[in-house]
């Protein structure tokens, strides 16, 4: 399994702070049956800044930790970038680090509570650039759940989506649960990863997202959220299912 998202590498943002925490969140990991994990620090959220050379430096030095303790997991780099009016100067600079060896795909976080009124054509010009941006737990967005029309008008510029394996299970509340099914019935996301930080509160709950997937809408999506990250892993287009619209009514569920 692949895990597209984790907050892993110690002392860098808001996920572990000792070497000892990610040796243990690595051994869960491989617990919960992955095998392929990318760490993927906060950049430019206004608390943290990670760019390209730190990330891989530190992916390189944890990976032989990993090696050192005969635990067995791939670590590649990563990144969660916010989305910024200075986003083209960041990949000018090299700051800007893929989740794949072919520059296909990156993790472009929005804030919690709104939706910019310029990511339309942040999303525009990283598309002619060649880069399709993976909008990581669009869940919990505060203004996403309010207006869901936000989300399906990114995807229609070809943005695509990942949720979080807590969301599916209730770990943020039943509203985001709810929400995070009709994500899933519509079409609306391509991914499903851990977005763990510790091993806890914020773990990883892959096993327990994807058995309540399988329960409700049944094996063959989970077989669609693996075979993307896989194709994700290898820089391939990944399948990206049509979006369904949603009625108005659907959203009373809130």
């Amino acid at each position: 399994m692949i895990d597209l998202h984790c907050h892993i590498i110690p002392d860098v943002d808001d996920g572990p702070s000792h070497i000892s925490q990610f040796l243990e969140m690595a051994r869960i990991a491989v617990e919960q049956g992955v095998t392929h994990l990318f760490a993927t620090p906060h950049h430019l959220n206004g608390s943290y800044e990670n760019p390209k050379n730190k990330i891989l430096q530190m992916t390189r030095q944890y990976s032989n930790y990993l090696i050192e303790e005969k635990i067995p997991l791939v670590l590649h780099p990563g990144q969660e970038l916010r989305v910024h009016r200075e986003i083209f100067q960041t990949i000018e600079a090299d700051e800007m680090i893929t989740l794949d060896n072919q520059g296909k795909y990156v993790l472009l976080e929005l804030p919690s509570t709104n939706v910019p009124n310029y990511l339309h054509e942040v999303v525009y010009e990283l598309r002619l650039r060649g880069i399709t941006p993976i909008i990581p737990h669009p869940e919990r967005n505060v203004k996403i759940v309010e207006e869901p029309e936000l989300l399906y008008d990114l995807l229609s510029d070809g943005a695509l989506t990942q949720l979080t394996a807590g969301s599916i299970i209730g770990q943020f509340g039943k509203k985001i649960k709810l929400f995070s099914e009709k994500l899933i019935e519509h079409q609306w996301t391509h991914f499903i990863a851990s977005d763990a930080h510790n091993t806890h509160s914020r773990g990883f709950f892959l096993q327990q997202a994807f058995e309540a997937i399988t329960k409700k809408f049944g094996v063959d999506a989970i077989f669609y959220y693996k075979e993307n990250a896989e194709l994700l892993l290898r820089g391939q287009n990944i399948v990206a299912e049509e979006a369904k619209p949603m009625r108005r009514k659907l959203f009373g569920f809130i």
